[in-house]
């Protein structure tokens, strides 16, 4: 693990920070048109799909300069850009696995906004075991025809597109019989409706599709390679901002910090309890061990090696840190962390829903309990450890229910 950034890195963060700090909205985004607004400056300076080969409007940058302005970002906690499934998820995929035709229609819109994004994978019995889906898509000569249900489709009411996992072939194994596609959102036969959501926002939608129309020219590598494709982008999903999300982790516990100086029991302030010391202490303590996790990633990443299954080593940490530390803090908020609007100011956490809503700790709080389900959840991320990098045994039903497999 390198723990030390270059002279080249020093400086590339300099100018990134000084660019951010010049070029930070002066009002507040709520729209998605103030939204698109700022993604596009961002996109005119340079600093989205950094990674991305040149040739398709990407800078090729190296991923310590992309982890650099994420991580500035979030220090200056700038709104984040819009079209994140497009820049995260889908982008990346078409990068590795499209055609040439594709990589010059679609990538450059997905960089500008000009066409928004979403990921089609998950169906109401098909979360984790995404292997079981049943969505069909079958071939009609010159088109595909695609009937079934998707969920939890983040960003769907917007999106013009889908990154779309449908069945080709129902007479293999469930795992080779997927193929990925390209899904005009906007054509007869899609029909999206938003969910509401616990946490009052309605980002997620689901998506039925009646006879919808995808074009061969849609399909994204061979048929059957669907399932290899998902691969590749649950682990863009997974590898994420990792550097970013510990500095949001940072200064959220800050703000925390801040609060329980100013909240008083007992006469005195909370910030002199023991107990409170301590626990905040101890989240301190797990948010220092995830930038040494991340750290540890970003140098596998800056010598061209992937972090394949420790991925999900840093995926169980810090969704399960998330969690916990949202609990403190409704714990130590008492009743101004319960509120969604109207606590004081000094009591208030303004985060950023990627949706155009500024969120509260009782937002944070509810949304910690998605991150162990989204991108594979935490029983999904133990049995990858313990399977691919512990070398244990795959646990079959007969296990389970104390028989011989």
């Amino acid at each position: 693990m390198d723990l030390n950034y270059t002279p080249e890195d020093i400086a590339f963060r300099k100018q990134a920070r000084t660019w951010i700090e010049q070029n930070l909205p002066k009002k507040e985004i709520r729209t998605l048109e103030d939204r698109l607004a700022w993604h596009r400056k961002l996109f005119d300076a340079g600093y989205l799909g950094m990674g991305w080969p040149k040739e398709y409007g990407g800078g090729g940058a190296r991923p310590m300069e992309q982890a650099v302005v994420a991580d500035e970002m979030a220090r200056a906690n700038a709104p984040a850009p819009t079209n994140s499934l497009g820049l995260g998820i889908v982008g990346p995929t078409i990068v590795v696995h499209g055609t040439d035709a594709q990589k010059r229609r679609y990538l450059k819109k997905i960089l500008s906004a000009e066409e928004l994004w979403c990921q089609l994978y998950s169906e109401p019995n098909a979360g984790s075991d995404l292997a079981a889906l049943r969505t069909s898509a079958v071939d009609q000569g010159d088109h595909f025809l695609v009937n079934g249900q998707k969920i939890w489709t983040s960003a769907g009411a917007i999106a013009d597109w889908g990154l779309l996992l449908a069945r080709t072939d129902t007479k293999v194994a469930k795992h080779k019989g997927i193929s990925c596609f390209l899904m005009n959102m906007r054509q007869p036969g899609v029909d999206v409706r938003p969910l509401k959501q616990i946490t009052g926002s309605s980002e997620f939608c689901e998506v039925y599709m009646t006879n919808a129309r995808d074009e061969k020219s849609y399909q994204i590598g061979k048929l059957g390679e669907g399932w290899a494709i998902a691969q590749t982008t649950l682990g863009y999903e997974l590898g994420g901002r990792a550097l970013a999300r510990i500095t949001n982790y940072a200064s959220q516990h800050s703000r925390l910090v801040e609060a329980a100086k100013r909240m008083r029991r007992h006469g005195k302030p909370l910030i002199e309890d023991p107990l409170v010391r301590q626990k905040l202490g101890r989240i301190w303590a797990e948010i220092e061990v995830e930038r040494y996790q991340a750290l540890r990633t970003l140098t596998l990443l800056e010598r061209g090696e992937h972090p394949g299954a420790g991925g999900s080593l840093t995926k169980l940490s810090y969704s399960e840190l998330e969690k916990r530390f949202m609990e403190l803090a409704l714990e130590i908020l008492g009743p101004y962390g319960q509120l969604t609007e109207g606590a004081p100011k000094e009591f208030q956490l303004e985060i950023d829903t990627a949706v155009g809503e500024r969120g509260s700790w009782a937002y944070a709080y509810l949304w910690s309990r998605a991150g162990t389900i989204y991108a594979g959840s935490s029983e999904i991320q133990k049995n990858v450890i313990g399977e691919r990098i512990l070398g244990l045994p795959k646990e079959t039903r007969a296990d389970r229910v104390g028989g011989k497999a």
